[in-house]
């Protein structure tokens, strides 16, 4: 069965309206809930970036089903590994054991705040390797030194630690990340629909592990008419269509609107399915259950829409999608 969720994307609504779509996502039926975790939008269109870890610890309060995730964290610039740790214990006692860290080696536009420069992807991958060693270090609630290549920890204890720690999925796009942290994750994490990273991560697991969930992303765009959502989506989204080897490396606002000012409305509604065709926008996901993944969470493109999606369109576009991954 595919478990299909909500994305509560912070680059587009302010915190108490996020809390709200989480409750009102909870009530239409979605599974899970993911969070993005930046310090700015993509573009100065959207308008918004809260902290993400506030607006979960609020939603971990007002709602009481929904499993809860980052999607994802870095944690290893903006964050410490041991205040990851430590924040990522307390909300997982808030959540009652509902939610996943998601981690990843993260984008300049986030990281670059620090004023610490931004350092090439080989870098930031062993960062990240080693930030995970830490991170499941310290949630086993034991006092923990560490001295390595990129952090230091002195004498840190999580006082406050859940049963069994927290889940952690990685962020990954290729075959050498899948190798490289197949090992050190509980569940993956991607944003394109490739079998071959599935069926790589499940390979490259250790003998006896428990299995991993695939968990997937995929923005849509539903609106009471196409043109209204095409132009939506343009306004919003057209970032999207850079690739991650762009996007990891751009530093600001001005950058992604200089570096997508000639991606076309057309451009944006060919690769994000946009409109009020409910049957539609459910085939445009149908894509990532081919591929394996056991969890998809959809984005509503838009804090404009957001409220009336909820409303009037979660539910039948769920019936449709579960008919369909049946």
């Amino acid at each position: 069965m595919v478990n299909f969720g909500y994305t509560l994307m912070t680059e587009q609504s302010g915190p108490k309206d996020l809390v709200r779509y989480a409750v009102r996502a909870e009530e239409a039926g979605f599974d899970f809930e993911v969070c993005s975790d930046h310090y700015s939008p993509w573009l100065t269109e959207q308008g918004h970036a809260p902290y993400a870890w506030s607006v979960l610890g609020a939603v971990a309060h007002a709602t009481e089903r929904v499993e809860l995730a980052t999607y994802v964290t870095c944690p290893t610039q903006r964050y410490h590994p041991a205040v990851v740790a430590q924040k990522a214990a307390t909300l997982q006692l808030l959540a009652d054991g509902r939610f996943t860290l998601g981690l990843g080696a993260g984008e300049n536009l986030n990281e670059h705040v620090t004023g610490e420069g931004w350092p090439p992807v080989a870098q930031r991958q062993d960062m990240l390797e080693e930030a995970v060693q830490i991170i499941r270090a310290l949630h086993t609630g034991d006092l923990v030194t560490w001295e390595g290549d990129y952090f230091r920890v002195d004498s840190a204890r999580i006082w406050d630690t859940p049963d069994g720690g927290v889940p952690i999925g990685l962020a990954v796009s290729g075959e050498k990340s899948v190798e490289r942290f197949a090992p050190l994750g509980d569940h993956l994490i991607a944003v394109e629909p490739d079998a071959d990273l599935v069926k790589g991560w499940n390979k490259a697991r250790p003998a006896g592990a428990a299995r991993s969930r695939a968990i997937g992303q995929i923005p849509i765009c539903w609106a009471p008419s196409r043109q209204e959502a095409v132009d939506l989506a343009h306004e919003q989204f057209r970032w999207f269509g850079g690739g991650w080897f762009v996007n990891a490396d751009l530093p600001t606002p001005a950058g992604f609107h200089a570096a997508s000012q000639f991606v076309r409305k057309e451009d944006v509604a060919d690769s994000i399915a946009c409109g009020p065709d409910l049957d539609e926008l459910a085939e445009s996901v149908r894509p990532y259950w081919e591929a394996g993944f056991t969890d998809v969470a959809v984005v509503q493109v838009g804090d404009v829409l957001q409220q009336r999606f909820l409303d009037e369109a979660a539910g039948p576009l769920l019936e449709r999608l579960r008919t369909l991954a049946k």
